[in-house]
């Protein structure tokens, strides 16, 4: 059953004539129903979806082309994250969308975010779940556009950046953040990086916008220390857990299967894989399901799993 605030959401994007937000919208009721195992209207739902035609729109922002922005198609329901990380991210938005309430008695909302973690657990999907469930756009910053070789022309190039998130509200991602928030301290550490995240902490200090600033890194201990004392609070992602595994299997294959039943030989060769990885062997097995016909199976999808987990073990090798 779809929730008020869905409902309001479908409202708002129909009057303002908003058609990807009308169909995330859509699709964010579609996963409650799957969750709720109610399959069948799930699978009626994301059909008609389908039929209208799915697209994210991604664009690159003319205006300012250091910007690539998205509008979110993914909301909270759909993610598998532990509790202490889900009553964080409902920190984040509850105070967003009490700001101003926050404000009257002198205090700010959560609005910088730094998130930690090894590579496809999710840290760039949240950025897009707290927008969707804001109602606001993703602005990625376009690394390759904003690290530029001539001295001085980097740290100009920020203030460009940060000139933005005062100007338009959004949820703004800074991927693979290490790239500009590395260690002062390092040995090969030249200069002008010195320089550009000297820039970075002074204008996320005195940054008193309406967006929400996320920097995420797979990689912690690159990250110079005075970072983490400019940021509102700091998510620490892992590979998924036994019970989230679970979980992971039952939102991805639920909505087409229905009820399944993952054997413990099959969560136990998943350990090391991503909440990625998961999904892309998740959508292998319905992709052969629809093809050849069949129903759900254990054996197959363990295969599935094999295959990955090979093609890890060729690449360290």
């Amino acid at each position: 059953m779809a929730t008020v605030d869905q409902i309001k959401q479908l409202i708002r994007a129909h009057y303002e004539r908003n058609d990807e937000r009308f169909k995330t919208a859509a699709i964010q009721i579609a996963a409650s129903e799957a969750k709720a195992g109610h399959t069948t209207q799930a699978r009626e739902l994301k059909e008609l979806i389908d039929k209208v035609g799915r697209s994210v729109v991604v664009k690159l922002n003319t205006a300012n082309p250091m910007f690539d922005i998205a509008e979110p198609d993914v909301s909270l329901a759909d993610m598998v994250l532990s509790p202490e990380l889900m009553e964080k991210i409902d920190r984040i938005i509850l105070e967003y969308r009490q700001r101003e309430k926050l404000r009257r008695y002198g205090l700010t909302n959560r609005r910088r975010i730094l998130i930690e973690g090894p590579s496809g657990t999710g840290k760039t999907m949240t950025a897009s779940a707290v927008a969707c469930e804001l109602g606001l756009s993703v602005l990625t910053v376009r690394m390759d556009k904003l690290i530029s070789k001539f001295m001085g022309e980097t740290s100009s190039k920020l203030r460009d950046v940060f000139d933005m998130i005062e100007q338009q509200p959004g949820v703004y991602l800074f991927d693979e953040f290490d790239a500009i928030g590395a260690d002062r301290a390092m040995d090969n550490e030249v200069g002008e990086m010195r320089r550009i995240l000297n820039s970075f902490l002074q204008l996320i200090e005195g940054d008193i916008s309406d967006s929400i600033i996320i920097a995420a890194t797979n990689n912690n201990k690159m990250l110079d220390q005075a970072l983490y004392r400019r940021f509102d609070d700091v998510l620490t992602y892992r590979l998924p857990s036994e019970s989230e595994l679970q979980r992971l299997f039952e939102n991805k294959l639920g909505s087409y299967f229905g009820p399944i039943d993952i054997d413990d030989r099959t969560i136990n060769a998943c350990k090391g894989l991503s909440q990625a990885e998961i999904s892309r062997i998740c959508n292998e097995l319905i992709k052969g399901s629809i093809l050849h016909e069949d129903s759900f199976s254990n054996e197959r999808l363990q295969r599935l799993i094999d295959e990955r987990s090979k093609a890890y073990q060729i690449r360290e090798a």
